[in-house]
């Protein structure tokens, strides 16, 4: 199923057949601020497997992150952190930024690692921001990667739909997507570090 949404103004009508979806342990592909992802209800064990198992990866071993709706929903899900990571995520988030934060006991089992930590995103994207708002709790991200070994993404949603439809319950079309992956910060350390380029640039070191 294809489904198009204005991330300039999402339908509701069309954001509630997706969070009907995903209520159901549905699987989507879903725009962001930078490329296209793979989501579900992160509290929907069956759903995340299903994620993993077309990564090819174990649930269990997976460092999958989620997308929150605002600043004060990541709270929800993390451990204190002091406020220079505070005023960091205020500045860039919105944003192409994943953050590494300390987790606390409400993440879902299949989140929890040895290190006791998850990755959070929240992208300038109304599409996924209204999603997550509708649902009432995080979905889960990770990249959707092209078939094609020279190109890293796929930014065409038909193509993406083409390609992954079958794998999924939904392919949302919210126009063409980036082919650069989300920035990745642990903040989880004394020393902040970038571990990943990618979109977002921070401006200053933290």
């Amino acid at each position: 199923m294809l489904i198009r949404i204005y991330p300039e103004n999402p339908a509701p009508r069309h954001i509630k057949q997706v969070v009907d979806i995903l209520k159901n342990g549905g699987v989507i592909i879903y725009p962001s601020d930078t490329v296209y992802g793979l989501g579900c209800d992160i509290f929907n064990s069956k759903a995340v497997e299903r994620i993993a198992k077309i990564k090819g990866l174990k649930a269990e071993k997976a460092n999958f992150s989620f997308v929150c709706h605002d600043l004060s929903h990541i709270s929800e899900f993390t451990r204190h952190f002091d406020d220079r990571i505070f005023k960091m995520m205020k500045k860039y988030l919105p944003g192409p930024f994943t953050f590494i934060l300390p987790a606390n006991n409400n993440i879902p089992k299949l989140f929890k690692n040895k290190k006791k930590t998850v990755g959070i995103r929240i992208p300038n994207n109304a599409i996924p921001l209204e999603i997550v708002k509708e649902l009432g709790n995080p979905i889960l991200t990770t990249s959707i990667h092209d078939i094609d070994t020279i190109i890293d993404y796929t930014t065409d949603p038909e193509l993406i739909h083409e390609n992954f439809g079958h794998l999924v319950d939904a392919v949302i079309d919210g126009g063409f997507g980036n082919n650069k992956p989300s920035t990745i910060i642990d903040c989880t350390t004394e020393t902040i570090q970038v571990i990943r380029q990618g979109l977002g640039v921070l401006e200053e070191v933290y």
